[in-house]
């Protein structure tokens, strides 16, 4: 087995540059860092310098910069007629609502047990579940939830550093209920004045969506003018937000 050229990190440690990952003809393409721990204090600094952990049972924490990077800039969100006429049912559907980290535990851990094309396991092991939960507690990281009829049935949650969010994972147990999390998450960065949804790395279903790939060095200029600017403030969704999605969702679908 080869030994892969990165930084081995301690508690006391720092990171290495973005720009020292693994290039994307490597065997990990886009591996920054391996080690130290997942406290708020790192998870922050990591976030903020466009890093984010990524692992699973049995391995150290791995620290991950790919190079393109893939994001979503919320003013290319798609919003193609069938998903129109599922917003316009879910809107005017009484028992439907969507909530601001209500269940940010039910959350995090539906989206572990979800099965992932391509992946055997999750990443998102024990360890991370309690990191992002005490980062939670801090503030810093939120759920969008799905709620139908009194149950949650799908929901995104992610990272929000001043006037930038990155997007973690999503999980649905009804029919688009991830993709209407994801686009009240979507209206609610447009009213905040959020440009951009880090993906972390490339999916289909994504890409349908609008998101794409961008050069790293793009993405770690944005992210770091992004987080020095004021926080969004209150963490709380009003039905007024579907309107910065640029529908009469009031209409007839």
């Amino acid at each position: 087995m080869s030994i892969l050229p990165i930084a081995w990190l301690d508690e006391n440690d720092g990171f290495p540059p973005p720009e020292a990952a693994l290039r994307e003809d490597s065997d990990a393409p886009g591996l920054l860092a391996a080690g130290a721990d997942l406290s708020v204090p790192r998870l922050r600094h990591a976030y903020s310098n466009g890093i984010f952990p990524w692992y699973s049972t049995g391995q150290p924490v791995l620290w991950w910069s790919p190079d393109p990077r893939m994001v979503l800039h919320v003013d290319e969100f798609r919003v193609r007629r069938s998903f129109r006429k599922v917003l316009h049912r879910f809107l005017t559907d009484p028992r439907c609502e969507v909530r601001i980290d209500s269940a940010f535990g039910d959350v995090i851990r539906a989206c572990a047990r979800t099965p992932r094309a391509g992946q055997d396991g999750t990443w998102i092991v024990p360890e991370m579940i309690g990191a992002y939960e005490a980062w939670h507690a801090c503030g810093d990281v939120h759920s969008f939830e799905t709620w139908m009829d009194g149950r949650l049935v799908g929901g995104v949650y992610g990272v929000s550093l001043g006037r930038m969010f990155f997007g973690e994972s999503m999980f649905s147990w009804e029919t688009d209920a991830s993709k209407i999390a994801l686009a009240a998450l979507v209206a609610f960065c447009r009213v905040h004045g959020i440009g951009l949804i880090d993906c972390q790395q490339r999916t289909s279903h994504l890409a349908s969506l609008g998101a794409r790939e961008i050069p790293r060095a793009e993405f770690l200029a944005h992210v770091r003018r992004a987080v020095r600017e004021p926080p969004a403030g209150t963490w709380h969704y009003d039905r007024s937000m579907w309107d910065a999605l640029g529908l009469n969702l009031a209409a007839p679908a």
